[in-house]
């Protein structure tokens, strides 16, 4: 039986979907799916692929050991093996499996997005506090909890007090995970809503990449923002988890493709709270929050959290 083979008959036996194994590895499904049928493509080497081959046959039940071996005899290129070899201790391989005591570092960086999360949460309730009209309109329901078992909510678009000349909250009527492929293509689809659910204790977050320029393996990664209808966009804030160094472009237009979208600002070193002034308003439907570099996370990788998108301008 084939490499890709044997982890799908042990995954299935496992009772787990491609999803499960993608939340528990952080590895896209995309590229499950592609070992499964020994595509080995998308994996961007054979380092790269050494290592999604161990992480999903742990998640899996099964021995990553004879896998490798035979993926070594039957598709790595002879010249990268032993360069390969020497990198290998380099690459988190994520257990999810085996329990771990965090590093102090990582408690630290935990605890320091715990307190930002709290102060962030109090900046945007004081600037966008409802009035007594909409708060007695508001309907506040429990949808459904996301995939990854965070919770969604929903809540009435809460009108703020403009942040310079005169600018209103504008209420986005949906989220979309974007990748260079387009919308729907991006990194985790299913958490996009969390980004405009007014909460802070949510977020959509980018899959985790080896290096801050996502390892090569695309230009970028980002959340596409649909007003519902052309309105005239001024600046946004971002609420981006604790840790720097996110370079994020918003771009603009009528039509929700990378090319049809226009770079109207661009922040580099971002991270908490983040507010981008676009040089003139725009008029467009279309906003899009686009990462071309990640912040590093605690766990030695690469990957950005977004808890919450407020669009300010005039509808």
């Amino acid at each position: 039986m084939s490499i890709g083979g044997a982890l799908a008959e042990a995954r299935e036996q496992a009772g787990l979907t491609v999803s499960d194994v993608s939340q528990r590895t952080r590895i896209r499904e995309t590229i499950i799916r592609g070992i499964e049928h020994d595509d080995y493509s998308a994996c961007g080497g054979d380092f790269y692929a050494r290592g999604h081959i161990r992480a999903i046959a742990r998640t899996v039940g099964t021995d990553p050991a004879p896998l490798i071996s035979e993926y070594d005899a039957t598709q790595a290129t002879p010249e990268e093996l032993p360069v390969a070899e020497q990198l290998a201790p380099v690459r988190p391989i994520r257990d999810p499996i085996r329990f771990r005591a965090p590093p102090w570092k990582a408690v630290a960086a935990l605890a320091a997005l715990l307190l930002l999360v709290l102060i962030l949460r109090l900046a945007l309730d004081s600037a966008a506090k409802p009035t007594k009209s909409a708060a007695s309109a508001a309907i506040s329901a429990s949808r459904h909890h996301g995939k990854h078992g965070r919770p969604v909510h929903s809540a009435a678009p809460r009108p703020s007090a403009s942040p310079s000349g005169g600018q209103q909250l504008l209420a986005p009527a949906s989220a979309t995970a974007f990748g260079p492929a387009g919308a729907g293509q991006g990194d985790n689809p299913q958490l996009a809503p969390l980004a405009i659910d007014h909460s802070m204790t949510t977020a959509w977050q980018t899959d985790w990449y080896a290096t801050a320029t996502f390892a090569g393996l695309q230009t970028g990664t980002g959340l596409l923002i649909d007003m519902g209808k052309p309105v005239t966009i001024a600046s946004v804030k971002l609420a981006l988890g604790a840790v720097p160094g996110a370079t994020i472009q918003l771009r603009t237009g009528d039509t929700g493709t990378l090319a049809g979208l226009r770079t109207q600002a661009t922040v580099t070193g971002a991270g908490g709270l983040t507010q981008v002034s676009l040089s003139a308003p725009v008029q467009a439907q279309y906003l899009l929050i686009w990462f071309t570099r990640l912040p590093a996370d605690p766990a030695g990788t690469f990957q950005a959290v977004l808890y919450n998108v407020a669009v300010y301008g005039a509808p």
